[in-house]
């Protein structure tokens, strides 16, 4: 076993990485950027090394520095994680040549897998059923479209390298092939360096079912069964589980298999995953699954295969790397029980998922799993820390185990509606509402089904009056049990005949909230809310609700939903009249990818205006009225959120906030 470790990785992964390294007291060295300075997995790591600049180019995608870091401290191998340069074949190359370990695959093995269309050759040949489609080298306009027209409409356009979703594109009819091409490209170039393409037949009711797989260096490999992704907004993962729900035991016979020959093909060291895409619009059946990819690394949804097989698959990574057989045989790995994970991303849901930013003022997740279950939570942020633009947005992973699929749905709603975050927006609420969903909690899962319940998903009734005054309670001060040992003090005070009342204003979005707060002789409080609200409130202060206060602000958390109020500087003067009226404002840091008009252009309601990247996604940001453009920004710029996009000639009202499509 080794001695010290290298992790080229940041966040919830590297956090997972040290932890397992401990208990099995190998040294752990971190790697942090400037914006990780101060961040949980450089402080957990028994050293920390700095290697650039924020971006993840001049830090974490630096190789080079990766490595001279490894040879400085000492370290005899290196874990990748997940993103980042975890596939990355040339990297492998740098590590092996240093005289370090590369605790993963070998650098032949990511590249037979690291591209779709040569990934899906290899797998024809092995005997292993892939997509109809094409997958070849070629890649001109008209070619490819006359490849979309043979397999049929609908199609899907998807990044030959990389995943994640990004650079993936599902076009319905031959008119908007062109338009879905050049914005793949355009995505696939910035997150992978690779623009090329492949066009494959999109299944009508598609499940996303992985079988995890493990190898060794002396021929040897396993699967740990499958898991169930089926649960994606934008092509991306949301809540994943171990086992598929549905599974027939012929479908996981023959999934697996084709899993583990897969693997055999490439020889195979490590952890990886093999994806396949299932057509379920016949139920599941051993003929209806087809290769999709590999995954030469280890996988974000990785804990809920370690649950339901009780091991440890980092512990496994270690050992192989270091020269061992396989932990156990075929034989050996039994599958016990259903395990759920869902990601907690600071996104709103409501805006098409668009990842936010913030500070976590306030961050508490469940003391205890729900009765019956276990439960992990794989965070790599604390409280005070900062959601950054320059990575990707997941505060964490709440992964439960129970003895069945019923059960570990029913602890996953539970841990969901006592997870409290307030200081960014986040997708707990969603989450939440996903686990609930008829369709869902039945096992009737496909990749379309968040798109078609997206709106009834991402509702968020408004607050009732009740929580209003909580809000307003704790604002007053009276609210303030939970951190004062003198709840009477901000109303306390002389009144002759009648209670004192205090004047509270506080705002819910762009909506001015006024209320009236009073101490009532029984040692409640009474809170009068002003129209429209038109309702009198009295609160017990034994029985405050679950708020958090951070600087201006309070949230109220009801379930899984967290509601944000404002609390006005009185003393501040008001900059509404100031604000800029018809400009469209960034709603997120970003790179203006591409400017589609210029100034003096009329443009139409709906008319796309640019293309904003965040996180390396792209957003179309469309004109929210008929107007003529007065500015414009430019074409290459970083904006910070908020930033004005563009201002329009005629006066429409109030600033908006773009919105991405």
């Amino acid at each position: 076993m080794f001695t010290k470790i290298l992790i080229a990785n940041r966040g919830e992964i590297a956090c997972r990485v040290i932890r397992t390294a401990r208990k099995l007291g190998v040294h752990t060295v971190a790697v942090y950027s400037d914006a990780d300075a101060r961040s949980l997995h450089a402080e957990m790591a028994d050293e920390a090394v700095h290697i650039g600049p924020s971006p993840v180019g001049e830090s974490y995608l630096r190789g080079d520095r990766i490595v001279a870091a490894a040879l400085g401290t000492g370290a005899q191998a290196i874990h990748p994680g997940y993103g980042f340069l975890s596939e990355n074949p040339d990297f492998v190359d740098q590590v092996v040549a240093a005289g370090l370990i590369f605790i993963g695959p070998s650098a032949a093995s990511i590249r037979a897998m690291g591209l779709k269309d040569a990934a899906k050759r290899l797998m024809e040949k092995a005997g292993v059923p892939v997509v109809p489609g094409y997958h070849g080298e070629a890649q001109e306009i008209v070619l490819l479209a006359s490849k979309a027209r043979e397999i049929g409409y609908p199609v899907l356009i998807k990044a030959r390298a990389g995943g994640g979703g990004k650079g993936m594109r599902h076009v319905e009819h031959p008119d908007d092939f062109s338009e879905a091409l050049s914005s793949a490209r355009r995505e696939a170039k910035a997150a992978f360096g690779d623009d090329r393409v492949l066009v494959e037949k999109y299944v009508d009711k598609p499940r996303h079912i992985e079988v995890q797989v493990f190898g060794d260096n002396f021929g040897n490999a396993v699967h740990l069964y499958e898991r169930d992704c089926s649960a994606q907004r934008r092509h991306q993962k949301v809540i994943e589980e171990a086992p598929a729900p549905g599974m027939t035991p012929a479908l996981r016979k023959a999934m697996t298999e084709a899993a583990v020959k897969a693997a055999k093909a490439i020889n195979y060291s490590g952890a990886g995953t093999i994806e396949f895409i299932v057509d379920a619009s016949q139920g599941l059946k051993p003929d209806r699954f087809w290769f999709m990819e590999m995954n030469t690394r280890l996988q974000v949804e990785h804990p809920v295969t370690e649950m339901v097989t009780g091991t440890d698959l980092v512990e496994w990574q270690l050992r192989v790397a270091s020269g061992e057989k396989l932990p156990k045989s075929q034989s050996e790995i039994a599958l016990s029980g259903h395990a759920f994970e869902a990601r907690i991303y600071a996104e709103d849901a409501a805006k098409g998922f668009l990842p936010a930013t913030g500070t976590l003022h306030h961050l508490k997740f469940p003391g205890v799993a729900p009765e019956g279950a276990a439960m992990r939570i794989e965070t790599g942020v604390r409280a005070g820390d900062a959601i950054s633009p320059y990575y990707d947005p997941m505060i964490a992973k709440l992964v439960v185990h129970a003895g069945d699929r019923q059960a570990a749905l029913e602890a996953l709603r539970t841990a969901l509606a006592q997870t409290e975050i307030a200081g960014s927006t986040v997708n707990t609420a969603f989450l939440a509402t996903l686990a609930a969903d008829p369709d869902f909690a039945a096992g009737d899962v496909d990749t379309g089904l968040i798109g078609r319940h997206q709106e009834a998903l991402t509702a968020i009734a408004p607050p009732t009056g009740e929580i209003i005054s909580a809000a307003v309670l704790a604002a007053s001060g009276a609210g303030a049990l939970p951190w004062s040992d003198d709840p009477w003090s901000s109303l306390a005070g002389y009144a002759h005949f009648q209670a004192l009342v205090r004047r509270m204003r506080l705002k819910f979005g762009d909506e001015a909230i006024q209320a009236k707060v009073s101490m009532r002789p029984d040692g409640r409080f009474q809170v009068a809310l002003d129209a429209p609200y038109d309702s009198i409130n009295s609160h017990d202060l034994r029985a405050v609700p679950r708020l958090a206060r951070w600087p201006d602000h309070i949230t109220v958390f009801e379930g899984a939903v967290g509601y944000t109020f404002t609390v006005p500087d009185s003393l501040a003067r008001s900059d509404d009249a100031a604000a800029a009226s018809g400009s469209l404002r960034a709603p997120m840091p970003g790179l203006v990818k591409l400017v589609r008009v210029a100034k003096g252009d009329a443009v139409i309601k709906g008319q796309i205006l640019l293309i904003l990247e965040a996180m390396k996604m792209e957003h179309t940001i469309a004109a929210p009225h008929d107007g003529v453009i007065a500015e414009i920004a430019g074409e290459g710029s970083q904006v910070n959120d908020g930033t004005v996009l563009v201002r329009f000639v005629e006066e429409q009202g109030a600033s908006t906030t773009a919105t991405g499509r």
